[in-house]
């Protein structure tokens, strides 16, 4: 068995490390037997989505944002919402999350728009929104607490048919006011957790490799490892959130 995964944007949206969370994937396949092999398309780049059984999108700053937003209206964006609509899993962080919705309105009220794949839009709120984080995932994504870092400005609305990825437990999420962190549509994952998530998450990590597994094998279980080290990472940053 192979996973392709796919880095869209790698080169420019690798903000606190992020790109951490490929390798962790690809790790934790490999642990298991199964080949990975990742692909990195930047912006301006015509490689093609088609292939790819898990696409991974970062975070970056403003500036980098309006950058991609480029891209996305070159085409880039009507792939993505295709590759997403068929199944592909896909794991977006922070900027790259927000990317993912229908627009980003900065703090003067400019819109720009996004790749419109998740029915959501941002705004610039007044104040930044940082530090350690708690949340629990909704029963679709396994129902277990995650652990990871925040630092965005940017507040995220979903509309009533895009479900959060989580409820917070410990920060503020989307936006500090209603409660969810992230997204959950279909196979696609998106959070405001930078940090990587995942070397810490190893449920999560698995939940969403799996995802990808099943639309490409049929598999439905993973072999178990040895995660006393990801616990551990766990259970430290449990530990100073109370």
């Amino acid at each position: 068995m192979e996973l392709k995964i796919c880095h869209l944007y790698g080169d420019v949206l690798n903000l606190y490390g992020d790109r951490g969370n490929i390798i962790t994937m690809k790790k934790r396949l490999e642990w298991r037997g199964i080949d990975c092999a990742v692909e990195k398309i930047n912006p301006g780049q015509t490689a093609s989505l088609a292939g790819c059984d898990l696409i991974f999108i970062g975070g970056g700053m403003e500036f980098d944002t309006r950058l991609i937003a480029d891209d996305l209206r070159a085409g880039r964006a009507a792939e993505l919402k295709a590759a997403v609509e068929d199944g592909v899993s896909l794991l977006a962080i922070c900027s790259g999350y927000q990317l993912l919705g229908r627009y980003c309105q900065d703090g003067k009220g400019v819109k720009t728009p996004m790749a419109g794949v998740l029915d959501m839009y941002t705004v610039c709120g007044k104040e930044r929104m940082t530090g350690n984080y708690k949340f629990v995932l909704g029963e679709k994504s396994g129902g277990y607490e995650v652990v990871g870092f925040e630092n965005h400005q940017g507040k995220s609305y979903l509309s009533e048919g895009v479900e959060p990825l989580g409820k917070v437990l410990c920060g503020h999420g989307n936006n500090g006011e209603d409660g969810g962190e992230g997204a959950r549509y279909k196979n696609l994952f998106g959070t405001y957790s930078y940090g990587p998530i995942l070397p810490k998450n190893a449920k999560l990590c698995d939940h969403i490799l799996l995802t990808a597994l099943e639309r490409k094998y049929g598999l439905k279980e993973l072999e178990a490892l040895n995660d006393r080290a990801e616990n551990e990472a766990f259970a430290a940053i449990n530990a100073r959130l109370g």
